[in-house]
């Protein structure tokens, strides 16, 4: 019985330790400068950006990785 009392509070330590784990829950999303560009090209072709907000926001992205 107290074996089986230690292994229950190992394995709940162990998942209480993997919540306060300081990584994000859910997947890594990973877009590429590319990417972003292409859809805030298609953002200012539907009309969701104005043309002087879509090229202050493409020179934001080209800036960034310069």
């Amino acid at each position: 019985m107290k074996l089986s009392h230690s292994l229950v509070a190992i394995v709940a330590a162990c998942v209480l330790a993997a919540c306060s784990s300081p990584k994000p829950a859910g997947p890594r999303i990973d877009v590429t400068i590319g990417q972003q560009l292409i859809e805030l090209k298609e953002a200012r072709d539907v009309g969701a950006l104005s043309e002087k907000e879509y090229a202050r926001q493409k020179k934001a992205l080209i800036d960034s990785i310069q």
